[in-house]
């Protein structure tokens, strides 16, 4: 049986610079997945490849959805297919509103999705989804008319991104950083918003260099990723470990 997501000996370059050197990885609905690792490790360059970013070069190896390989597809067409990426540095979108991007990306998905059936979500009944889910994550009902993060704090720019994946409801959700930058309220409201999503439906992969997002959202494993690759492996213990002692017994380790 295929797996959902499957990572196979993926090696990546940046303008020709190998970072990325053999990443294998398994992810399936109903799973959280922690990478961990030092500045520099890779973690960025990950969730970007895995989204299909063209600035990331994949240069041997597969990503695997489904059972299915996504190498030749764009980055619109694997959200479409049911991934999801949080940026760690959400753009701003001026002129376009939270609400009317987040009912166009929706709509486009359920296109994909329901092939020859489709049928455009109504504006009433995207209204009452958007207000459930802003109301869960703490966000005013004003929220929806402002330009898409033009303006935000930090706090609102990652609150927004989970306010997407939770309309969207992906089957994987890559989480890039996203309590960087937060304090420790918004990381929990965040976290909070993360915790109501999950379920059978949805596999999590959060990329951080703190564990301190982990004290909210439990991970069911964790991979510590230092110069391209894991080196390491574990259950959530591993992440209290890296609190406590740091990166330094893993380079070590791996001779880094």
């Amino acid at each position: 049986m295929a797996h959902d997501l499957e990572i196979r000996g993926l090696h990546v370059e940046v303008e020709g610079k190998e970072i990325l050197k053999g990443i294998d990885l398994v992810i399936d609905k109903g799973q959280v997945h922690a990478v961990m690792g030092p500045n520099g490790s890779g973690k960025s360059t990950l969730a970007n490849t895995l989204l299909g970013h063209p600035h990331y070069v994949v240069t041997q190896g597969d990503i695997l959805y489904k059972g299915e390989s996504v190498l030749e597809l764009k980055p619109d067409e694997r959200a479409r297919a049911g991934m999801f990426l949080a940026f760690q540095y959400p753009h701003a979108v001026s002129g376009v509103t939270v609400a009317n991007f987040l009912r166009t990306a929706l709509n486009a998905k359920r296109k994909t999705q329901m092939n020859g059936n489709f049928k455009p979500i109504t504006i009433p009944e995207f209204r009452k989804v958007m207000r459930e889910k802003m109301a869960m994550l703490k966000l005013d009902d004003s929220f929806a008319t402002r330009y898409l993060n033009e303006g935000f704090s930090g706090g609102e720019k990652k609150r927004t991104e989970i306010l997407q994946m939770a309309i969207l409801q992906p089957e994987i959700a890559i989480l890039d950083e996203t309590d960087s930058g937060l304090d420790i309220d918004g990381v929990r409201i965040v976290s909070e918003g993360v915790n109501s999503l999950q379920g059978p439906n949805l596999g999590i992969l959060i990329i951080t260099h703190y564990q301190r997002i982990l004290n909210y959202i439990k991970p069911d494993f964790v991979h510590v990723l230092v110069k391209g690759k894991i080196a390491v492996e574990g259950g959530p213990e591993l992440a209290h470990k890296l609190e406590a002692e740091g990166y330094d017994w893993v380079l070590k380790q791996v001779g880094a």
